[in-house]
Order: C-alpha cells, then sequence, then structure tokens
C-alpha cells in the first residue's frame, strides 16, 4: 500500500516537504503528474507540472520532469520553499453560529462549504482560522490543531463541539474514541432501501488506486482499515432515492458516505463518491431535468450532522444539541417528496 507522510521537515537546501510517498509494489508505470493527481486533494495537472518544472519534486532524492514515469517502491517528495500552510494559522474575522458556549468549551453549527481546518488548496476561511481569532489560546489536539475534538467534511452541515481547555479537550476527546459520544446524521441516499433499520460494519481504510477516496476492506484484506460501524434508520421513502439517519458508533473519515456506497446506496450528489450521476431512476429526460434540478438545490452531498450528544467535562452533565436541516437539504427534500407523490 501505498504510505504518505505530511511532514514540516527541513533540508539542508532551506526547503520543506509537503508530501512523501511511498509508491505501492504493484503499481503499473504511470507519468508522475498523473499519479500525484490522485494523491494531493485539490491539486491540478499544471500546479503538479510548475512544481516538477521548478525541480520540486524528488524521486529516490533526485528532482524528475513531469513526465517521469514512477515505479513500485519509488521514494517520492514533494520539496517547496515555505512551509506547508496548514501549519501557518492565521486568524480571520469569520462569523461563527454558535449553538452553545461556556467557559470550558462550544458548539458551534458549522455551514456546507466551510473546510474545518487548512490543508492542501484550503488555507484560509476555515473553521480553525474563525476559531483563532475569536478565542485565544485554545489547546491543540494531538494533531496540533486548535480546539478541534473531531470534525466534518467541507461539504457536510452540522454540529461539531469544540474545547476551549486542556482539560475539556482531554475529557471530550476520551468520549470519541470511547464511542460514548453521540452523533446522528441526516443523510439522502441513492435508491429505495430494502431493510428499514441496520447496521453496517466495514473495516475503512484508504482507497489503494483513488487516495482522495476511503473505501471498505473485507476478509483477508480487512487489516488495510479500521473497524467502523455506522447504524442506520429509514426515515422518508421517497421514489428513487432514500432518506436515513444514520448514528456513528465510530468516527472513521468519510464513514457514512463510504458505509452507504459500499451497501449500494450512494448518498446523492455526492461527487467523491459518484452520487453527482442518476444512479436509480428512469430514462425519461423529463426524470434527468428534475435531478438536475435537484443537483442545484442541492450543490454538495446531501448530509448533515443533525444531532450532538455528550458529558460535559466539568459538570458531568449529559449535554445533547439538534441542529435544524439546512434549506438546501429541506428543498431537495420537498421535491422529491412532491415527484414521489406523483410516481404512484
Amino acid at each position: 500500500m501505498t504510505t504518505i507522510s505530511p511532514s514540516t521537515e527541513q533540508n539542508d537546501d532551506e526547503l520543506f516537504e509537503h508530501h512523501s510517498f511511498v509508491v505501492d509494489k504493484g503499481q503499473a508505470p504511470l507519468r508522475i503528474d498523473k499519479y500525484l493527481m490522485n494523491f494531493i486533494e485539490n491539486a491540478t495537472r499544471n500546479k503538479i507540472q510548475s512544481a516538477a518544472k521548478d525541480g520540486s519534486i524528488y524521486v529516490n532524492g533526485t528532482p524528475v520532469k513531469s513526465n517521469y514515469k514512477v515505479k513500485p517502491l519509488d521514494k517520492i517528495r514533494v520539496l517547496l520553499e515555505h512551509p506547508p500552510y496548514e501549519y501557518l494559522l492565521t486568524p480571520e474575522d469569520i462569523p461563527l453560529d454558535i449553538v452553545y458556549e461556556d467557559d470550558d468549551l462550544l458548539v458551534v453549527n458549522k455551514q456546507a462549504g466551510m473546510v474545518v481546518h487548512p490543508g492542501h488548496g484550503n488555507y484560509s476561511g476555515t473553521l480553525i482560522n474563525a476559531l483563532v481569532f475569536h478565542f485565544e489560546n485554545l489547546p491543540n489536539n494531538s494533531s496540533e490543531r486548535p480546539g478541534l475534538v473531531h470534525r466534518i467534511d467541507k461539504d457536510t452541515s452540522g454540529l461539531l463541539v469544540v474545547a476551549k481547555t486542556e482539560q475539556a479537550m482531554t475529557h471530550l476527546s476520551k468520549q470519541f474514541f470511547n464511542k460514548t459520544s453521540e452523533r446522528e446524521y441526516l443523510a439522502i441516499v441513492w435508491g429505495n432501501m430494502k431493510d428499514d433499520e441496520g447496521t453496517i460494519e466495514g473495516h475503512i481504510g484508504r482507497h489503494p488506486k483513488n487516495r482522495l477516496q476511503n473505501t471498505v476492506f473485507e476478509g483477508d484484506d480487512e487489516d488495510k482499515g479500521k473497524p467502523a460501524v455506522t447504524h442506520y434508520k429509514v426515515l422518508e421513502r421517497l421514489g428513487y432515492v432514500t432518506l436515513v439517519s444514520c448514528k456513528l458508533e465510530t468516527g472513521r473519515t468519510h464513514q457514512i458516505r463510504v458505509h452507504m456506497k459500499h451497501i449500494g446506496h450512494t448518498l446523492f450528489n455526492d461527487e467523491r463518491y459518484g452520487g453527482e450521476r442518476i444512479l436509480k431512476g428512469t430514462t425519461f429526460s423529463k426524470y434527468k431535468q428534475f435531478v438536475d434540478n435537484c443537483f442545484k438545490i442541492l450543490p454538495r452531498q446531501a448530509l448533515h450532522a443533525k444531532t450532538l450528544g455528550f458529558i460535559h467535562p466539568t459538570t458531568g452533565e449529559k449535554l445533547q444539541f439538534d441542529s435544524p436541516i439546512p434549506d438546501d437539504i429541506q428543498d431537495c427534500i420537498e421535491k422529491w417528496r412532491h415527484y414521489a407523490t406523483h410516481m404512484q
């Protein structure tokens, strides 16, 4: 399996390592610019080719051009003159929708489209940029990210808890690790789900061919992923899509998106996992137009972190918060509801 290790180490030539890869044993020859596009989020081929032209892409210690063909076990490093931007946290005066706050923590209702922490291609406008502006001396988590106990994807809306003290960070992180926190998501998925409720169990890890995706590993390959458990319940059947509630027992990256795709019910308009295509329905052009209109109303994956519950780190009180369904998801539900009524 290709291994990746972002780093901030500097070499003797005052260059900073931004990416590090070891190519998989089974990798077929492939141009390095095409290869890196599968592994670096938000990278374009032009950017990668420019980096190669500047001598910033090294294979086995030697700079290579963009037409270099990667081979099994090649060691690839991308070295640039500046440190990775995600480590340069700039406070930004971005409004936050704070639904609860005390001396120990706050609960934020994140809007869709906001990245939680800086990363490649998203160096400003993130939740952390806003947090470090509004709050001083937030404790770092194990990844050196101020205040973050957990995260949700850029295009997922909903609730997040942020720690304001070291004690709160430790206490809340332990709850998430021990699976005692409560997290319920609302999702629209493709297809009419067979069962009214159920549990999806499957080890989740990086997709071996597309590192921007995760996937479920089964059988002998289980150890390539980490255990993940999602409990789902059908809330409403809307013809060719289903409205479901998903409760997380674990918190793997893209967990609901990966698990739902695994059982044949990809999230509606989830571009990364193929949900931006018509996966269920008729061949009528009128239907295609209807779905396109739904995509325009909801230009992101149909996923909302609706409910968040945990024990307060100081008072021991059980806190639970509920976030209203955002307008884009609600409008999409209404359109499908209307369509499903006329299907019958």
